[in-house]
Formats: structure tokens, sequence, C-alpha cells
């Protein structure tokens, strides 16, 4: 067996900073299948129902409740029990009624928090590309592509989709006065209000300055600036915060 691990487990302590598990407890945790989200930037399902959401005592436990149709994500049925959840997810226990999105923490880890409504997903455009057609395909944050005959939505604009239909009910530009929240760097997990965008003519990344509730502007990089909403974020501040 490799030092890093088989194909179905990775040690611990090589595990991502965004898993929120202490290194030292096992030697083994479950390595995330390959999907929808890259391994640094999700946690496996085991992990979620057994370490996160306690509804199981160990791995077994927790593949039976996953393996019996029991969780949903983005309102679709889950049998994997390796399968990546990540930042926007929705995770739905039917059996519980409870329902919880994936956020991130200050720490930049991985965290659920309970909500009302499993109906959509906020999703970030990292890029689009003209299909057959002329259509275009807008590339979603979390692996998903969702296909238009219009071309008005710009990379870094953040959809809310229908779900599981994927169907586009809203979406939020990334321009001054968009409420954001923050998913990478030192400021990783804050919400704030943009109010300046700077677009860099040169190789360096363009930036953008946030304005937190205390009133006080930080820099950071534009492509950690995740659209939650305009006057009425989708992501209340307290979601965040909790």
């Amino acid at each position: 067996m490799a030092k890093m691990g088989s194909r179905k487990h990775l040690k611990r302590y090589k595990a991502p900073k965004t898993w929120p598990i202490h290194p030292k407890e096992d030697t083994w945790t479950v390595k995330p299948s390959a999907g929808s989200h890259a391994i640094v930037d999700a946690i496996p399902l085991t992990l979620v129902i057994r370490d996160i959401l306690k509804l199981a005592d160990n791995s077994r436990e927790a593949k039976r409740i996953i393996n019996s149709g029991n969780v949903l994500v983005d309102g679709r049925v889950v049998k994997d029990y390796k399968f990546p959840v990540g930042f926007q997810d929705i995770i739905e226990i039917p059996k519980t009624e409870e329902i919880y999105r994936v956020l991130l923490d200050t720490k930049g880890r991985l965290q659920l928090h309970p909500i009302e409504e499993n109906d959509s997903k906020l999703s970030k455009i990292v890029n689009k590309t003209t299909i057959k057609g002329g259509k275009t395909q807008l590339n979603l944050h979390d692996g998903k592509n969702v296909i238009i005959d219009e071309n008005d939505y710009a990379v870094g604009d953040v959809i809310s989709l229908k779900v599981p239909e994927q169907e586009i009910k809203e979406v939020y530009p990334l321009e001054i006065g968009a409420t954001v929240l923050v998913t990478g760097g030192k400021h990783t997990g804050e919400l704030g209000t943009v109010s300046e965008i700077i677009e860099n003519k040169s190789s360096n990344p363009n930036t953008i300055i946030i304005e937190n509730s205390a009133k006080d502007e930080f820099l950071t990089l534009k492509d950690y600036a995740f659209v939650i909403g305009g006057d009425a974020p989708e992501i209340s501040l307290l979601e965040v915060n909790k």
C-alpha cells in the first residue's frame, strides 16, 4: 500500500484543511471520489454523516444510511459514500426533515448550516464557452454546467439555480454594491459589500475592495468574491456566522 493511502483512503493528516476533522484521531480517512468538486474543496459524504451531523457512530453505519437512499445532495439521492460535497451544495436528510447548506467558516473549513428550503442553490460562473448551435455553456464552480440560448451572463456572476432541475431563477452580477462572501485568502468566510473592482491590464490578477459590517475595507482577489445577492441576499449574515 502506498504511503499516501489506497484509492479508497488517504492518511488523515494529509486531509485538506477545509475538512473539519481532527488530523490525529485516526490514521486513515475516506478519500472523496472524483466528481463535481476538487478534493481540496470538498468533503466525502461519509464524513458529513458521521463526523459533522453525528448521524452514525462509525463508517459502516454511515455507509448504510447513504446506501439506503436517505441522503439528498442538490435535490438528488446520492448513494456513493465517497461523494464529494462542497461549497454551496444543499444536503437534505428527509427522515429528519433537516436541510443544510455547505459554507466556509473564517478558517476556510467546510461547515453545514441549517436552512429552511431546499429548492435552490447558488453557483458561480467560473468560465463560459460557445458550443454547437451558437448556444452558451456556463461552467460553474461546482463542476456543473448550464446551457443557455442568450449570452447575458459574465464570468464571476452567481446564478441561483432551481434544484434538481438546474433551471436559472436569478442572476447576481459581481458589481459595486453586491453582497459577497470571501472564499479564499486571509479574509475567507467574511461577508461584505463590494466598494471597488480593480481590473489590472497586466498579468497580475484582478482585485476587489470589500467593506464589512464594521465599515472597514479590505483588499482581496476578485476570484475570491462569491456574490450572495443584492439588497436581499440569499445567504444572510446570521447564516454565515452561525
